[in-house]
């Protein structure tokens, strides 16, 4: 037998033995979602949301900017991204808009909940037609445990009822699942969407969620292993994103009040689990939160700016692209730290592109996975006005490379 007669009959005895894993290998790990992601989420308390609301944020936001100028751009220290800044905050002042049932909303009574659920879907439905929704949306309902499961599923269903009835669309809106701590609550959740799509005549695969992870059981189950990981895998591909939650996680972990945050040892242990359990199966992942909010004097304001956009750099920086805002005053410390990261990086990602398309040895040897994750960065920085295109290679080749 030649040696080409070997390597074939080689091959065929291995393509066999490995079809199975083969097909699990695809089936749990499709590859990165394609597409946008959203550099935040805004939560806001149901009963506060209107359809107004995206609008009069990005008025919050630009009056507090124009009340702290000086200020703000000693912080930034570039007039180039301040003008960015508030050009993103007058047209998409926010990317992400959660509408918040859970902690958010609380001492409602039911029948509070139910007239605010359809109230707040057809300010959702009234937003849109506006053409002032943002470009992302969601509700956060209560979590699946026993004492909460029932108000969680009125909730759900109702919100959904309401906005199909109005025949409005579900492409970009999502469902958090809040204090997950079994992967039978994820399974159960995505059975929820599937009777959901059935009873209400929506497509297969319309409804789609993400998982707060905020309790140390979604990370560590009792048997040892990561349990995030097998709930990305229960939900397929109805799952959408992962998101860390900062204060119920560390405080489920002992953490005292004061030393609650987005950097503590706790969280990032948190994170770095989650990143290893999402990585390659196009769930994507978002940082919390931090709770000191640009209120009071301008000191605090100050204060406050300065922390938060420290946080939303360092988070990047760890490969968290998304995070949450609690207040209109965190949106230009969310633009301004998001937009000089990218910009930061612009001329070397462009020019270690460049070379590898060329294949231009030069002082990095990048290799192909490297070239994926150097036009995601291009791709993330246009989608969210941190860049122009013109600013960047071709936008085809970019989605290309990062999505082969």
């Amino acid at each position: 037998m030649s040696s080409d007669e070997l390597a074939a009959s080689l091959l065929g005895q291995l393509d066999a033995r490995l079809a199975a894993a083969d097909a699990a290998l695809a089936r749990a790990y499709p590859g990165e979602r394609p597409g946008r992601q959203p550099v935040h989420t805004v939560y806001v308390p149901a009963d506060r949301h209107t359809a107004g609301l995206v609008p009069a944020y990005g008025a919050a936001a630009l009056d507090l900017l124009d009340e702290h100028a000086d200020r703000f751009a000693a912080l930034v220290r570039d007039p180039g991204l301040v003008a960015r800044v508030r050009a993103k905050l007058a047209a998409e002042p926010v990317e992400d808009l959660r509408v918040d049932f859970e902690d958010g909303y609380t001492g409602r009574s039911d029948a509070d909940e139910d007239a605010d659920v359809v109230r707040s879907a057809e300010a959702l439905v009234e937003s849109r037609e506006k053409g002032a929704a943002a470009p992302f949306g969601g509700i956060r309902i209560k979590s699946l445990e026993a004492s909460t499961r029932a108000r969680g599923v009125r909730t759900l269903t109702s919100y959904v009822a309401t906005l199909a009835a109005a025949g409005a669309g579900l492409d970009r809106w999502v469902v958090t699942l809040p204090k997950v701590t079994s992967v039978d609550q994820v399974e159960a959740m995505a059975h929820a969407c599937h009777v959901l799509e059935t009873g209400l005549g929506l497509d297969r695969g319309a409804l789609r969620f993400e998982v707060q992870i905020e309790t140390p059981q979604s990370i560590l189950g009792p048997d040892g292993t990561a349990l995030v990981a097998r709930m990305v895998q229960a939900a397929g591909r109805r799952l959408t994103g992962l998101h860390y939650g900062t204060y119920d996680y560390s405080a489920y972990c002992g953490i005292a009040a004061g030393q609650q945050s987005l950097e503590h040892p706790v969280a990032d242990h948190a994170k770095l689990v989650m990143q290893a359990a999402a990585a390659g199966t196009g769930v994507r992942l978002s940082d919390g939160s931090t709770n000191v909010l640009p209120v009071g004097g301008a000191d605090d304001v100050e204060a406050a700016w300065a922390n938060h956009h420290r946080l939303v750099r360092r988070s990047l920086e760890r490969g968290f692209y998304q995070g949450w805002d609690l207040h209109p005053g965190q949106l230009p410390t969310r633009y301004a730290a998001t937009y000089a990261f990218y910009r930061d990086g612009l001329a070397r990602a462009n020019a270690r592109l460049a070379d590898y398309t060329r294949d231009t040895m030069t002082g990095i040897a990048d290799e192909p996975a490297t070239a994926r994750a150097l036009a995601a960065f291009l791709l993330r920085a246009v989608d969210c006005g941190a860049v122009d295109e013109a600013e960047v290679a071709d936008l085809g080749l970019l989605h290309s490379l990062a999505n082969p």
